[in-house]
């Protein structure tokens, strides 16, 4: 099964646009933790939440 969710990947959160960017910790089937720069670690469950791959 391809994963674009993968450890090191750069992403942004289409809803919360003030989180700024994040960067992928680890992708587990359907639940990513991502370390965004101005909210955190967030665990996202892609199910729900289509994360917009980009670059720092």
């Amino acid at each position: 099964m391809y994963q674009p969710y993968e450890p090191g990947a750069w992403v942004r959160h289409p809803a919360q646009p003030d989180w700024g960017l994040g960067q992928v910790q680890s992708a587990i089937g359907d639940r990513v933790t991502v370390n965004f720069e101005h909210a955190g670690k967030r665990l996202i469950d892609v199910r729900h939440v289509a994360l917009e791959l980009t670059r720092p």
